[in-house]
């Protein structure tokens, strides 16, 4: 199926939008406050991806854990699949709900994400052997991949463009509360017992176990959350979506901001679904094996279609570069890394680690109130160059002193604070923008199996991260720093030459930042201009200063009505 093409009349209509709203920021949030409360309860999944990202590493450094599974962590090779593991899941889980999300809705699909995480956590925290470790993270995995994919696809859909990037950037800011979460309980839980061999199992049971309480919340409370709009239009169930969008906006359905988003998407979905017909017209039967083959051809379409294809590249390109800074390498070894760097003892490697969840989390909080006023690329550019820097400082502390550490006190813990620089850059940037973007290029007959395969490079990168990083340690040791540095140069300078900026704009406004426009035919415009008269965005087309005074006195009075 063919991506969208955007014509000047959805142009016209989206300028007067935003001159209708025009506020983002903090004040764009309060502006539009029902969905900010949405989209932070769907971002608990946020908080699971995160958590469990967290939560292993502590474990891993815990007496108990390590007598019960033995050489599964005491072995690099093993140890590095047991980490690993949960991204091959995810990866796979990931795939899988492209076509989920758009058959079985955004909202249904977390509920499946929830209950097969939940499996998952089960099998982990009443695990006796390895083998239930690896069976029950790989499980998880699955859980995992499908709410990164999923939190951020409904978030987008349900947020209007002026604070789209704040409320995406929501799930970064829950993974690093998550993470934040997770360092300090298995800081808290290493104590059960007492250190050493009077540690008691429960220190890393509980850890493991709590995971539950969030994922229930959410498997239940997204029940009661709308669905998607655009998912809505997708299936024909127009009254609906004007229903959420009148409900998520605070204005009256007849409002000229509700009526003007609803017909933006209306005419993007007639677009692709009239395309689908001319261009596939023996699978519109309505048949299961139709709607396979049509979905195949979506996710061909990816690879052949040029413009999709360039949306390919930069979607899993930019994931590629959010794993090769090696952030996750911090986040899975900190405390292997933190002991590296000088700090002795279990307690106090943890306690440092415990201070990246902090920083990181910390840091997240700007990028969702400013992000939609900044840019995405300044963002990442200024985040991977910082985060650049310090591995490549890191590297020649470690190279100069990782045979004296003891008598260079000042040296590591200067080493010890550009992991935590890194961790706030990180946590600023690549976190929330790298899915922001990924989540907002995408045409909406294709965008559940846009992201999943942007989502899948997120996955299978993190893999090889978590796989290869106890060798680099063991083996290369300061190289480590130095491999990560680079990448996050080149993922910056990426940024910088290759990706379009898109704050600011409709997720329907995206094919013309992407150069559909200039590619598509006479026919496809006149289609497109088409469907805008008939269903009646042109009459949106021309400003009145009239009709703008009116609205707005109308929406004052309704936001009143609202609050008594």
């Amino acid at each position: 199926m063919a991506g969208g093409a955007t014509g000047g009349t959805i142009g016209l209509a989206a300028s007067r939008r935003r001159a209708l709203t025009g506020k983002s920021g903090w004040a764009g949030l309060m502006n539009n406050r029902r969905v900010f409360a949405m989209t932070v309860f769907a971002s608990l999944g946020g908080l699971l991806y995160g958590y469990n990202q967290g939560v292993f590493s502590g474990v891993l450094r815990m007496h108990t854990f390590d007598q019960r599974m033995g050489d599964a962590v005491s072995n690099t090779g093993k140890k590095g699949w047991l980490v690993s593991i949960l991204e091959l899941g995810a990866w796979f889980g990931v795939l899988v709900t492209g076509y989920l999300a758009d058959k079985l809705s955004r909202k249904y699909t977390i509920v499946l994400a929830v209950i097969i995480f939940c499996i998952g956590v089960i099998v982990q925290t009443a695990a006796f052997h390895p083998s239930s470790i690896f069976g029950g993270r790989f499980v998880t995995g699955l859980g995992v991949g499908s709410l990164s994919m999923c939190v951020p696809l409904y978030n987008a859909e349900l947020s209007p463009p002026e604070v789209r990037g704040s409320l995406v950037a929501l799930q970064q800011l829950a993974i690093t509360f998550g993470i934040m979460v997770s360092f300090w309980i298995d800081y808290g839980t290493n104590f059960i017992g007492g250190p050493g061999a009077t540690q008691k199992e429960a220190a890393w049971r509980i850890p493991l176990a709590l995971q539950l309480v969030p994922a229930l919340i959410l498997g239940i409370g997204i029940l009661f959350m709308p669905f998607s709009p655009r998912w809505l239009v997708n299936q024909g169930r127009d009254d609906e979506a004007l229903a959420v969008l009148s409900s998520a906006r605070r204005l009256p359905v007849d409002s000229d901001l509700v009526q003007i988003e609803f017909l933006e998407i209306k005419a993007q979905y007639l677009f692709e679904k009239e395309t689908s017909e001319l261009n596939f017209p023996q699978y519109q039967d309505g048949s299961r094996m139709s709607g396979f083959k049509l979905g195949l051809y979506d996710y061909l379409s990816l690879l052949t279609k040029k413009t999709l294809l360039v949306r390919v590249a930069i979607g899993t390109l930019t994931m590629f570069f959010q794993q090769w800074t090696g952030v996750n390498a911090i986040l899975y070894y900190a405390p292997t890394i933190f002991q590296d760097l000088g700090l002795t003892g279990n307690t106090n490697s943890l306690l440092a680690t415990g201070v990246v969840g902090i920083v990181m989390f910390l840091a997240t909080i700007p990028a969702v109130i400013w992000v939609d006023n900044v840019g995405r690329k300044p963002v990442l550019i200024s985040g991977a160059f910082i985060m650049g820097t310090c591995h490549i400082i890191v590297a020649i502390l470690t190279a100069l002193f990782r045979d004296s550490w003891s008598t260079h006190r000042g040296e590591g813990w200067f080493a010890c604070v550009l992991v935590w620089i890194f961790a706030m850059a990180f946590g600023y940037s690549w976190g929330p923008c790298a899915w922001i973007l990924v989540a907002e290029i995408w045409p909406l007959s294709i965008r559940g199996k846009g992201i999943s395969i942007a989502a899948s490079s997120n996955w299978m990168n993190n893999f090889i991260v978590g796989q290869v990083t106890p060798s680099m340690l063991a083996h290369i040791s300061f190289g480590t720093f130095i491999f990560f540095g680079v990448f996050s140069f080149m993922g910056g300078f990426f940024v910088w030459f290759f990706v379009p900026e898109t704050k600011g704009l409709t997720l329907e406004e995206m094919d013309e930042v992407f150069g559909d426009e200039a590619s598509s035919s006479v026919a496809d415009m006149d289609r497109l201009n088409a469907i805008n008269k008939r269903i009646g965005l042109d009459n949106y087309a021309n400003d009145s200063k009239t009709n703008s005074v009116i609205h707005e006195k109308t929406s004052e009075e309704h936001y009143e009505g609202l609050k008594v």
